[in-house]
């Protein structure tokens, strides 16, 4: 058997554009990607402090200490510029992987600068 449980996180991210004429996904700050485990192409769900909205989209990396985070295409109309967003990945797990379970959370300043990481729930 395998769960499906939390790989990945990055909370409260500030939306720093919004680019409806992209093909879609969101674009994240490489450097910040990569300090949360989050590989180009990863689905992620996107959710939405500020209006409730969740969706799924797919990750692509932008320039490094940029603070970009960026929704495009269709997604571009789920947030506003200033929105604050939580960013999550899950992956697959089984029993024996969950004894050393220890997902990446990465707590950001309004600057998308990283405030803190652990490494738990």
């Amino acid at each position: 058997m395998t769960l499906e449980m939390l790989f990945s996180k990055i909370h409260r991210a500030t939306v720093t554009d919004a680019n409806l004429n992209y093909e879609g996904s969101i674009t994240i700050d490489e450097e910040l990607a990569k300090s949360a485990n989050l590989y180009e192409g990863i689905k992620v769900d996107i959710v939405n402090i500020n209006n409730g909205e969740r969706f799924s989209t797919y990750v692509i990396y932008g320039e490094k200490h940029s603070g970009t985070i960026c929704l495009n295409g269709a997604a571009a109309r789920k947030v506003h510029t200033g929105d604050k967003i939580i960013i999550i990945a899950y992956a697959n797990y089984s029993d024996e992987e969950l004894r050393n379970y220890r997902p990446t959370v990465i707590l950001l300043d309004d600057d998308n600068k990283i405030q803190s990481i652990k490494y738990e729930v």
